[in-house]
């Protein structure tokens, strides 16, 4: 039988079987050095921008949660003053206020409401706060000392600028009012003082008010003391920390009524103590709130080379002399248009 009758297929003749096969091979590109180059600059540049804005991040944390020192003494213990512990709702109900009452003697219907500043609590030991409350007691009024929520003992909150604090101002206020108390004074230092002005726009229970370096957190005071530590541009530092406040302390700086603070023309008398050094709020805010004034019992004191809220300790007597000579010209009986301006 032939090849070609059989089932075999058929051989073509030059065929050669090539029993091993080559895998396929991927030929790789080379990668070019300037996208290499390209991702790595993009990579620093989003490093660097992390880093800022955490920066910033930081920040707004440190201006929300200040670190407050805890009570160290009492009234009692630190200037023999017989007291009252107290508390009472701010005016908004948003939380419980603590504080002391001190009373002054006889049936004296006057009372001074300090108002601590940041990173301070009640007894504000630099100022010092009780020598304060010891000489407001020696001129009959009784005195209120209480925390604002950042510097409470417990349930302590975030620091708002006194967008929260000027309610818990308010509470206190009311709270003396309803003691029977038919004058009031606030005495203010550094953002309790700005607090002040701020709960004053919508309090009539107000009688007088002693600022002592005030301090308002508006974006110019707020760069300032920022720069006082790290040399930041102010755009866009401003605006990035504008963005975080609101997340970290629920408080915008659009809900601070600065504007109106700076504008206002307070109906009672306002006696401004601020010092040229002052490094936290220059001194010329003070001197311009004190011309918006035309209560002829408002004054201003710009003491040469004082210090933010050392102006007590660095000239004594002359504080002293001068807010005594304010409160005996606050008098609610006495006719504001005889009085003469406190000035120094």
């Amino acid at each position: 039988m032939s090849q070609s009758s059989r089932g075999d297929l058929p051989v073509q003749s030059g065929f050669k079987e090539n029993p091993k096969k080559e895998a396929p091979t991927l030929e790789l590109k080379p990668i070019r050095l300037k996208h290499v180059i390209v991702a790595l600059l993009l990579s620093i540049l989003f490093f660097l921008i992390f880093c800022f804005v955490s920066l910033h991040g930081y920040i707004a944390w440190v201006l929300s949660n200040p670190t407050v020192a805890p009570l160290y003494s009492n009234p009692k213990l630190s200037k023999n003053l017989d007291y009252e512990d107290v508390s009472f709702p701010a005016a908004d109900g948003s939380r419980m206020m603590q504080g002391w009452y001190i009373p002054a003697g006889g049936d004296s219907a006057k009372t001074i409401v300090f108002s601590h500043g940041y990173g301070a609590n009640r007894e504000e030991a630099w100022i010092p706060m009780y020598d304060l409350a010891h000489y407001a007691h020696s001129l009959n009024f009784n005195v209120l000392m209480f925390d604002y929520g950042f510097a409470a003992q417990s349930n302590r909150e975030v620091a708002t600028g006194g967008k929260k604090e000027a309610q818990q101002l308010l509470g206190a206020i009311r709270f003396v009012k309803q003691r029977g108390n038919e004058e009031v004074i606030v005495w203010g230092f550094s953002m309790g003082a700005g607090t002040a002005l701020q709960a004053a726009l919508t309090s009539k229970d107000i009688d007088g008010m002693i600022l002592d370096s005030t301090f308002l957190l508006e974006p110019d005071t707020m760069y300032h003391n920022i720069r006082q530590h790290i040399d930041l541009p102010r755009h866009p530092s401003l605006e990035i920390i504008g963005l975080l406040l609101p997340v970290l302390n629920g408080t915008s700086l659009h809900q601070i009524p600065y504007t109106d603070v700076k504008s206002a023309d307070y109906p009672f008398p306002t006696l401004f103590i601020h010092g040229t050094k002052d490094e936290k709020a220059p001194y010329p805010i003070a001197e311009k709130l004190a011309e918006n004034q035309s209560n002829p019992a408002s004054g201003v004191w710009i003491v040469e080379g004082s210090h933010h809220e050392l102006i007590f300790r660095e000239h004594p007597k002359e504080y002293l002399r001068l807010v005594s000579t304010f409160l005996s010209r606050v008098s609610r009986d006495q006719d504001p248009a005889k009085t003469e301006p406190v000035t120094k």
